[in-house]
């Protein structure tokens, strides 16, 4: 079988930047007082790995005429590449723990081997450990890299019975499935063109409404600060279904309200606050394999009565978000967008971009606490990079045994705002989780 990098996955390696490289990843807590021991934890991950195919291969360019890349089993994949220990720097608490996880999510990854890395941070305050995962998302988007947790943690997938390395595709075969695939993308132009359409008007459309200029809008340079906001996720459920809203309206109401109030310290004020949203496209039930997430470009309200911007933002997520479940259109047009981001167009665009003032990614994990060898895994934070862009804040949300993690991440030097945000995130969170 032929494993080919999906369009979504080539577009993410044509806006991949090593100065800014597309990686995203969690931080997974642990305790010593559940007996929680590195050597046994780093062979467990060992014996684990090999039951998830995909962390030990890398992408190849095919020969001409071949097609695009292909996935391939990494004939000198050895796990002491992907995972080391650290030691955190002194106090060894959270904000330790955040700035060593930022530094490890923005380094970029070798591209000759696969692009994963796993890092147990010692040396933290508190009897704690940590296991930071990184992934690069031409390996997975949000949902992929939820199944790839899941096959790490307990009880672990069952490992195929496989050789390993299998053997690469013949040139032949390449060139036969390269020409099945032309001939299918022909056949399928209508349906493309229906589904463009579509996933353009999700995101906002060829002429979306202008996110007005604020200084949350310029472009960032080279750093990256996280700060964290943790809320029960069954009161903010509650308090959402309440007014026909969910908990991801939830989150964005008080994103945008937090980020109004910050702009309001500055001397500036929103009446809405354009949040570009992530939508996964997987099937449920599925395997979630590649990249299959869409832009939904949503307008939130963040003056006025609570309870109404709720409903506002509701109907505005549902009103588009099955438009955003396909194909996104840096995928239906890869022909144009990979040669056009080669030359820097991308990074232009980003630069300069008015489509939405911040993005929000939101990722449901278990309602139940995952073990790792038998140990609780206590907390899940969800980080990211800040990437290239004109966007000074974003934010990485994940619903994880009873608790939402939403991670702030920021350019200090761009949005040295960090403390108010937080604050003002997890008033605006306690506020809605405590409507009648």
């Amino acid at each position: 079988m032929i494993d080919r990098a999906s369009p979504t996955d080539r577009a993410f390696l044509a806006m991949d930047d090593r100065r800014a490289p597309e990686h995203f990843g969690v931080v997974l807590l642990f305790h010593e007082a559940d007996g929680f021991d590195l050597d046994r934890a780093r062979q467990v991950l060992a014996d684990r790995v090999p039951a998830v195919p995909r962390l030990r291969q890398r992408l190849i360019r095919t020969p001409f005429g071949c097609g695009g890349p292909i996935w391939v089993d990494d004939e000198r994949f050895d796990l002491r590449d992907q995972v080391r220990v650290v030691r955190c720097e002194e106090p060894g608490d959270e904000r330790s723990l955040l700035d060593l996880a930022y530094s490890l999510v923005a380094t970029p990854m070798p591209r000759t081997g696969p692009r994963w890395s796993a890092v147990f941070v010692t040396g933290l305050a508190g009897r704690q450990a940590a296991l930071v995962i990184v992934l690069h998302h031409v390996l997975a988007d949000g949902v992929g890299g939820l199944a790839v947790l899941a096959g790490l943690a307990d009880p672990g997938a069952s490992a195929p019975e496989v050789v390993f390395p299998r053997p690469r595709p013949t040139v032949r075969a390449l060139v036969l499935d390269a020409v099945s695939e032309r001939v299918r993308a022909v056949l399928r132009t209508g349906t493309a063109v229906r589904l463009l359409r579509t996933s353009t008007a999700a995101a906002g459309g060829l002429h979306p409404p202008r996110a007005v200029p604020c200084s949350l809008l310029r472009q960032t340079g080279g750093r990256g600060r996280l700060a964290v906001v943790r809320v029960p996720a069954k009161a903010l459920r509650a308090a959402a279904h309440r007014y026909g809203a969910t908990t991801n309206d939830a989150v964005l109401v008080a994103v945008g309200a937090a980020l109004n109030h910050v702009l309001s310290t500055r001397g500036e004020s929103l009446d809405t606050v354009m949040i570009g949203v992530p939508v996964s496209g997987h099937a449920e039930g599925e395997p979630a394999r590649g990249n299959m997430v869409s832009p939904l470009l949503v307008s939130v309200p963040v003056t006025g009565d609570l309870a109404q911007r709720l409903r506002r933002t509701e109907a505005a997520v549902r009103a588009h978000k099955s438009s955003a479940q396909g194909p996104p259109p840096i995928a239906l047009l890869g022909w144009l967008f990979r040669p056009l981001a080669a030359l820097g167009a991308y990074r232009w665009y980003m630069n300069h971009q008015r489509r939405m003032h911040t993005l929000v990614s939101h990722v449901r994990g278990p309602a139940d606490p995952l073990t790792f060898s038998g140990w609780p895994i206590r907390s899940a934070v969800p980080i990211g990079s800040l990437g290239a862009g004109n966007m000074t804040v974003y934010f990485e949300v994940f619903t994880y045994a009873g608790t939402v993690t939403i991670t702030s991440i920021a350019d200090p030097d761009r949005f040295p705002d960090l403390d108010v945000l937080t604050r003002a995130l997890r008033d605006e969170l306690d506020r809605i989780a405590s409507l009648d």
